[in-house]
């Protein structure tokens, strides 16, 4: 990232060596991070990562046991700051915790009023957040009537009816059958339409990848943090699949000639090659294959999945520890 635009990049959340220990267990070590204004912000981690603590921490549900954090221009631990850090922050946490018996509206304009919202304000809010998750025409049903798709993006509508800058979104999807957890996902992406600065945990890789922009992986101890994209050349590097007639070490001797030494894998009627800079790289490879009297089928890039690059980094460490 140039200079220039890191500078101009503002914090929503800054925590430096935060941690969290309950007895002899340590949950959450030594956590320093980042979260920019305006990004969809994955956290990534397998159950009992830390994932819920660090939210619990950063909304001040529970104390820290040390390090400091800035969330939302409040420090956590300021009793001066906790009211205000209230209303600049929404959460949706594991459990909805709605009140059934009533219906969404009254739900709404309950937590609206907790939150001292003038009451146009609210009644426009309400209307807004139920109308962008199409559930305006269900606003007066009770809640036990809903389905737990619905019941989740009420609860969502909850964590924004009082305008907050920062919200933390704890495994939005869990529980949920594909297509309530596809109508969750694409309210998201409306969020995200609006720049709002969104803290998401969630187990589901595919969710990270589609909605995220950038992603944390968690194990107790944070372990990386970029871009899905960033991830992939970072943790697994730039692989071309060259598909040819008949693949030989022939083949092989020939490419590394033309690149240099480099790792070639044969499986089948294909070959995986390491790259340096693809665009430069696969021309090369292909001008080699064919030199060197290959037929040359198909060539094209390697693109492992967010989950792939996920489950090797989480593996590497369980191997480490």
């Amino acid at each position: 990232m140039p200079l220039a635009e890191a500078a101009s990049l503002v914090s929503m959340i800054h925590a430096v060596g935060l941690t969290k220990r309950f007895g002899n267990l340590t949950a959450v070590e030594e956590l320093s991070l980042d979260v920019h204004e305006g990004e969809v912000f994955g956290f990534l981690g397998p159950n009992g990562a830390g994932k819920t603590t660090t939210v619990r921490m950063l909304t001040s549900l529970i104390s820290r046991s040390s390090g400091t954090a800035e969330v939302a221009g409040c420090t956590l631990g300021r009793d001066a700051d906790e009211l205000e850090l209230r209303r600049r922050i929404g959460l949706l946490p594991e459990n909805v915790g709605l009140y059934e018996s009533t219906s969404a509206v009254q739900n709404l304009e309950y937590f609206g009023r907790l939150h001292r919202l003038p009451e146009a304000k609210l009644r426009a809010n309400i209307e807004r957040l139920l109308r962008m998750m199409d559930l305006w025409n269900e606003r007066d049903r009770p809640i036990a009537t809903y389905s737990k798709g619905m019941k989740q993006k009420v609860a969502i509508a909850r964590a924004l009816v009082h305008d907050p800058v920062l919200l933390f979104l704890d495994e939005p999807t869990a529980n949920l059958d594909p297509e309530s957890a596809k109508t969750v996902r694409d309210f998201i992406l409306e969020l995200k339409k609006e720049r709002r600065t969104i803290f998401l945990n969630t187990h589901h890789l595919d969710e990270a990848e589609r909605i995220c922009d950038r992603v944390g992986i968690l194990r107790t101890r944070l372990l990386t943090v970029g871009s899905p994209e960033a991830l992939r050349d970072r943790l697994w590097g730039s692989r071309t699949v060259v598909r040819v007639e008949r693949p030989s070490e022939a083949l092989v001797v020939a490419i590394t000639d033309r690149l240099g030494p480099r790792k070639v894998e044969i499986s089948g009627d294909t070959m995986v090659v390491e790259v340096t800079d693809p665009d430069r790289d696969n021309p090369e490879i292909a001008a080699a294959v064919v030199g060197a009297g290959g037929r040359l089928r198909q060539i094209s890039q390697l693109s492992p999945s967010l989950e792939e690059v996920y489950l090797r980094l989480i593996h590497e460490q369980g191997s480490a520890g």
